[in-house]
């Protein structure tokens, strides 16, 4: 696993926090283990490298690799001069893409060594989104500066710029087993791109706030995007069907703050999709994802805004906050099979969340 930095797991008792409204599962009525933080200041963005590992960036500057269930730090990556906005693994590898306010793209190997071994340059503002090609031989790139680029990441070279005014990228998705990247911009508009000639084949039809996040379906079939809003205004995620491109499928409402992240999550043995949302407002729900039913809320008060979620399988969610680290939710779908999946007949459903780590 390449240069371990050993760092033995802190237990210690953790806060109990007021019980809140059952109903939205808003408590901290158990004890929560706390494990050696992976960053100082916040996180910005954490995704899985393995069914063990994690990977995270934030504004100190730095990509962790971190054992979530030992509870300990692997490795640490120092390559950025300023904070790291996303991270991406590419599966089945030890490959680490990590994009930041300087400009730049760094592309890590767990197996070698703490230097990067190869570097994007040419945006010239922060990078805000990157994805991985299927094959694993091309990198898109989505910069505030308006440009989508897309590289060889055998030789770091850049193939094809695309620049669009007003694009202000803000998350970048490449569709599985295909050559279609999706982008969601602060021009509140979604736009798909065919990797082989670099042009737009399909925008979606404005919304009416900014864009922040999206992520596709494992199928290819379905995008789900968010926005940012306030007072509960534009607080929502969308689903979109990608075969009918432009087609609305329903909506996600129940956020009061801009909703930053927006993700598919592994289906349960004998369930349904479901979509898990975070949102500024400190909150995480997870979504019926044909019936818009929220099937619950787990409310993270004093965590600050909550920018970036990971599933590990249907039961265990990792979050990322700006002031409380990295959170391990624990997701308990008995609730819900007891009641027969109440959601799928338009009942209201209950899913129990409940941190059980936090580092």
């Amino acid at each position: 696993m390449g240069k371990l930095q050993s760092k033995f797991r802190k237990r210690s008792e953790l806060y109990r926090a007021s019980q809140g409204e059952k109903a939205d599962n808003t408590y901290y009525d158990s004890q929560i283990l706390q494990y050696e933080p992976a960053h100082h200041g916040s996180i910005n963005t954490v995704t899985h490298l393995s069914p063990d590992l994690c990977v995270s960036g934030g504004s100190d500057q730095v990509v962790v690799v971190y054992d979530w269930k030992q509870g300990q730090v692997c490795q640490s990556f120092q390559g950025h001069n300023r904070e790291v906005t996303k991270v991406l693994c590419y599966p089945g590898s030890t490959w680490i893409f990590s994009a930041s306010r300087d400009k730049t793209v760094l592309m890590w190997d767990l197996n070698q060594g703490d230097e990067p071994i190869q570097e994007f340059c040419g945006h010239e503002l922060v990078v805000n989104g990157i994805a991985i090609s299927p094959d694993g031989r091309k990198l898109c790139t989505g910069s505030r500066d308006n440009w989508m680029c897309l590289w060889d990441i055998e030789s770091a070279k850049c193939e094809h710029r695309h620049n669009i005014s007003r694009n202000l990228v803000t998350h970048v998705c490449w569709v599985p087993a295909s050559f279609s990247v999706v982008q969601t911009s602060e021009d509140k508009t979604i736009r798909v791109w065919d990797s082989r000639t670099w042009q737009v084949t399909n925008t979606f039809p404005a919304k009416q706030y900014i864009q922040t996040h999206c992520d596709v379906s494992p199928n290819g079939h379905y995008l789900v995007s968010s926005s940012n809003g306030f007072g509960g205004q534009g607080c929502e995620a969308t689903l979109w069907d990608l075969r009918q491109p432009g087609c609305k499928v329903v909506e996600y409402r129940g956020h009061l703050q801009t909703t930053a992240c927006c993700i598919f999550l592994p289906v349960f043995p004998g369930g349904s999709g479901q979509i898990a949302t975070s949102s500024h407002d400190s909150s995480v729900k997870i979504w019926d994802q044909n019936t818009a039913v929220c099937l619950g809320t787990l409310s993270l008060d004093g965590a600050g805004p909550l920018v970036s979620l990971a599933p590990s399988d249907s039961t265990s969610l990792l979050c990322a906050s700006f002031n409380a680290g990295l959170q391990h939710i624990q997701v308990d779908h008995g609730s819900l099979q007891a009641q027969g999946s109440g959601a799928g007949s338009g009942g209201a459903g209950s899913l129990d969340m409940r941190v059980v780590a936090r580092f």
